[in-house]
């Protein structure tokens, strides 16, 4: 099949293209820079590009969207303009262009207004009460996907929860950056407990989906490892994988949540461009529980995880040199 999958310079991204490329798709992939898969064609270019978008999908017989604006602050027209109006964008000249089949890659965050989650599935997204500009844009943008589901045009949405492993930028290099400076506290004492995903099984579920997509097309499915452990014991586990001490003090959530909002607010006003180092949408998912019930995820895409948690640890050693 020709496939192409937007945002293949990322993690997650290039690890799909990857494992198209080892099922022996013809793959060509649409990000702004190298994506560096083997075996792929790359076509640079934006979301925001109406003529680069067409040129992209010309020729495709499927489409895995992942490409997004992927932060915990910035200003909210630029998640607009990417996340909303590029999927939109990619929508319209993936129909045009005769493509029969997409995936779009989703967030659990489009149904999760700050509150705990224990053992749910895919509620549907709701761009109203989602926190934040990321959330609520994918949202959005995931609502504009499932509604142009078509017998001729098939589309279904995956939601993978928290990813991570080697060469991860979002999640791992951050804890590992911030312990390392001792800005990293534990709030209310780590005990949260949560779910994560690989980025070998989430790159397998989204690849599974695609082949799937008879059976899933018109839904969406939150994807995890289906292994909750207490966020302290895996953020201990990052550090102990990337050789700097883990966390030792604590603060509560709901001090750490206020801090947050503040701080978002104030990194925005003085127009920061690093990240800041807490915001309310950080805070919950260090300080709520979160994870999901995988059975029916399991069941429709015919997949399980390869890779548990603890060998994914092992290979962040081995990534770090550390094992």
């Amino acid at each position: 099949m020709k496939v192409l999958v937007t945002g293949a310079s990322g993690l997650l991204g290039r690890g799909v293209a990857g494992q198209l490329v080892h099922r022996g798709h013809d793959v060509t992939t649409f990000q702004r820079r190298p994506s560096g898969v083997d075996g792929a064609t790359d076509h640079r270019g934006s979301l925001t590009d109406d003529a680069a978008v067409s040129d992209a999908v010309r020729g495709a017989e499927a489409v895995i969207h992942l490409a997004a604006k992927v932060s915990f602050t910035g200003r909210a027209a630029q998640f607009d303009e990417v996340n909303v109006h590029g999927t939109l964008r990619l929508l319209l000249a993936a129909r045009a262009a005769g493509v029969r089949n997409l995936i779009f890659v989703s967030s659990p965050s489009v149904a999760n207004s700050g509150a705990a989650i224990a053992g749910l599935g895919a509620e549907p997204a709701d761009p109203e009460h989602a926190h934040g500009d990321y959330s609520r844009t994918k949202a959005q943008a995931e609502l504009l996907a499932l509604a142009a589901d078509a017998p001729d045009f098939r589309v279904a949405a995956v939601r993978p929860h928290v990813v991570w492993g080697p060469g991860d930028t979002q999640l791992v290099e951050r804890v590992l950056a911030r312990a390392a400076r001792h800005r990293l506290p534990l709030l209310d004492a780590g005990a949260a407990l949560i779910d994560t995903t690989y980025v070998d099984n989430a790159a397998s579920a989204i690849v599974a989906a695609l082949e799937r997509i008879s059976h899933i097309h018109g839904r969406a499915l939150v994807v995890s490892n289906g292994e909750p452990r207490p966020v302290g014991e895996l953020i201990a586990g990052i550090c102990a994988a990337g050789g700097v001490p883990a966390p030792s003090w604590s603060v509560p959530g709901r001090f750490a949540r206020a801090a947050g909002s503040v701080v978002e607010k104030l990194w925005l006003r003085l127009g920061m461009q690093d990240e800041p180092p807490m915001t309310k949408f950080l805070a919950e998912q260090l300080s709520t529980a979160h994870w999901f019930d995988q059975r029916e995820t399991r069941e429709l895409l015919d997949w399980t995880p390869a890779v548990p948690i603890d060998e994914g640890l092992a290979r962040l050693a081995a990534h770090y040199g550390t094992r």
